[in-house]
C-alpha cells in the first residue's frame, strides 16, 4: 500500500534543504527512488554532489530527476531565486521539506554568547520562514493551487537537554511557523506539518550523541544532567520513509505533526537515568533527556 501510494506521486517535484549529509541526504534518495523529481539545497556543492550521486545509484534510468543548488538558506535573495529557478525548471512545486539546521556547543544559559543565539536562529528558523514563504508564494500561484511544507522539528520541543537553549528555542519556533502556515494555507490548499525527530544514525546525531555536556561542575549538588547519556537511536531511514509518506499523502488529508523515536527512549515521563545507562544510585532521578 506504501509503495503504492509512493508511486502514485512519481514526478512530483520536492524541495529539501540540508541535503548535504544525515536526514537531508538520506531523504532525497527516498524521494528520489520513489520517483519524485528532487532538488537538494546546502552550502556546500561537493557534498551535494555526493547525495546527487548516492541518489542516482537507486534509480532506473531515465526520468525522475535530481537538481543540485548551492547557498545558504539564510541568503534572502538566494531563497527568492531558488524557488523561481524550480519552478521554471520543473513547472510546479509539491513539497518543501525544511530539513536545514545547526546545533551549538551544550553551555548554561549564562555562557551562551548573543552571537552563538543568533547563529541557530538564522539558520533553523529564519531559513525556514524564508522558504516556507516563498514556497507559499509558488504553491498559491501555480495550477492546479497547492503543496505541502514539512519542518523538521526536534522531540526537544517536548523534552528539552540542558544547555540546549539556542537550539530549544528554535524548535519551539519551528511549531509556531508549522501551526501558522497550516492556518494560513488552508484557504490555499496548502498543508503544512512537522515532524519530531528522536536519536537517529545519521552525522548530525553524532553531536549528541557523544558530546560530553554541560560541565557536571556547573551545576549545584551533582543534579543530573551533565553527565553523557547515550540515547538509542533508530536507522536514518525510517525517518526518510515517514516524511515522503507524509508527501506522498493528498494536501486535503493532514498530519500535524508526527513524532519518531526509538521505543524505549524516555521522553514523554519521569525516569531515571539507569534506564538508559548504569550510574552512581545516589545521583536524583530526572526529568528530560540530560
Amino acid at each position: 500500500m506504501l509503495l503504492s501510494r509512493l508511486t502514485e506521486n512519481a514526478y512530483k517535484t520536492a524541495v529539501i534543504t540540508g541535503a548535504s549529509s544525515g536526514i537531508g541526504r538520506e531523504t532525497a534518495i527516498v524521494f528520489f527512488k520513489a520517483g519524485w523529481n528532487v532538488v537538494i539545497i546546502a552550502p556546500g556543492r561537493d557534498a551535494l554532489e555526493t547525495t546527487r550521486n548516492k541518489a542516482l545509484e537507486t534509480a532506473l534510468s531515465g526520468p525522475p530527476k535530481i537538481s543540485v543548488i548551492a547557498g545558504s538558506v539564510t541568503d534572502e535573495a538566494f531563497v527568492e531565486d531558488l524557488f523561481a529557478q524550480v519552478q521554471r525548471e520543473f513547472g510546479r512545486i509539491d513539497v518543501l521539506f525544511n530539513n536545514a539546521g545547526i546545533t551549538a556547543t551544550p553551555a548554561l544559559l549564562e555562557d551562551v554568547t548573543l552571537q552563538t543565539f543568533q547563529d541557530v536562529i538564522s539558520v533553523n528558523v529564519t531559513g525556514a520562514f524564508l522558504c516556507s514563504r516563498a514556497a507559499f508564494r509558488v504553491f498559491k500561484s501555480q495550477n492546479p493551487m497547492g503543496g505541502r511544507i514539512i519542518n523538521n522539528g526536534s522531540i526537544t520541543v517536548r523534552t528539552p537537554r540542558p544547555g540546549s537553549v539556542a537550539y530549544t528555542v528554535s524548535k519551539h519556533a519551528i511549531t509556531g511557523l508549522t501551526r501558522t502556515t497550516a492556518l494560513d494555507g488552508r484557504a490555499f490548499n496548502i498543508a503544512c506539518s512537522q515532524i519530531d525527530i528522536g536519536k537517529q544514525d545519521s552525522l548530525c546525531s553524532s553531536c549528541h550523541t557523544t558530546r560530553s555536556g554541560v560541565p557536571l561542575s556547573s551545576f549545584p549538588d551533582g543534579v543530573a544532567g551533565s553527565r553523557t547519556m547515550p540515547e538509542a537511536k533508530i536507522d536514518v531511514r525510517y525517518v526518510a520513509e515517514a516524511v515522503v509518506y507524509m508527501a506522498s499523502l493528498p494536501t486535503n488529508v493532514s498530519v500535524p505533526e508526527m513524532c519518531i523515536m526509538y521505543a524505549n527512549v524516555c521522553v514523554f515521563w519521569r525516569c531515571r537515568a539507569d534506564n538508559f545507562m548504569p550510574r552512581p544510585t545516589a545521583a536524583p532521578s530526572f526529568v528530560g533527556r540530560g
